[in-house]
């Protein structure tokens, strides 16, 4: 996978591709090491341009008291930063969930459904009514137009369904194998894939 910004296009998809916008994937083992090793990755965006989304999976010994204080009380526990993928790494992006029935705050821009981000410029206080939760990440993972379709089709991601609880989990280290398991059959035996498979 290169580390590459998606082009800039507001373009929706060609009819011939399907947009995984708000879909997971889930890393196999065809991935191997790098930044990506079992990583749970939510799309936030897919169009013509390319695709964008943030590692769910990976959180860092920082925590967001230390870089962003004033946000510190309105992000989930773990109250780590995330890696949120291997591109520009030296900026934060955060990523909210709405609570339902409750109207977007102030800086807020919806990705999908209930999901968006949160504008970090903004006092804290601004956004926090109506949000269920909050992730900060720093960088992203990002793919050229058709790199994600081509990563899929060799078999390096399982595409499957999102839930908010997935953005929020509070055992993030363990989410790799719990959203295979939900799956049933092939991909449940899959969860169970050793470290090392040279020592099974």
């Amino acid at each position: 996978m290169t580390e590459q910004e998606p082009a800039e296009s507001s373009d929706e998809i060609s009819p011939r591709h399907r947009s995984y916008r708000g879909r997971l994937l889930v890393a196999t083992p065809l991935l191997g090491g790098g930044p990506f090793y079992r990583s749970v990755v939510v799309v936030l965006d897919h169009d013509a341009g390319g695709a964008l989304g943030v590692i769910l999976n990976q959180p860092l010994d920082a925590t967001v008291a230390e870089v962003l204080p004033e946000w510190s009380t309105l992000v989930s526990s773990p109250t780590a930063v995330f890696s949120g993928g291997p591109v520009s790494t030296d900026s934060a992006l955060a990523v909210g969930v709405l609570r339902d029935g409750d109207d977007p705050p102030a800086g807020w821009r919806e990705m999908y459904d209930r999901v968006g981000l949160v504008d970090l410029d903004l006092p804290s206080r601004a956004v926090e009514a109506g949000l269920r939760g909050v992730r900060v990440f720093a960088g992203y993972a990002g793919w050229s137009p058709g790199q994600l379709e081509s990563e899929i089709a060799e078999g390096s991601w399982v595409v499957v369904d999102s839930f908010d609880e997935d953005l929020l989990s509070p055992n993030p280290e363990a989410l790799w194998r719990q959203v295979l398991r939900r799956q049933g059959g092939d991909l449940a035996m899959l969860s169970t894939y050793p470290d090392d498979p040279q020592l099974n």
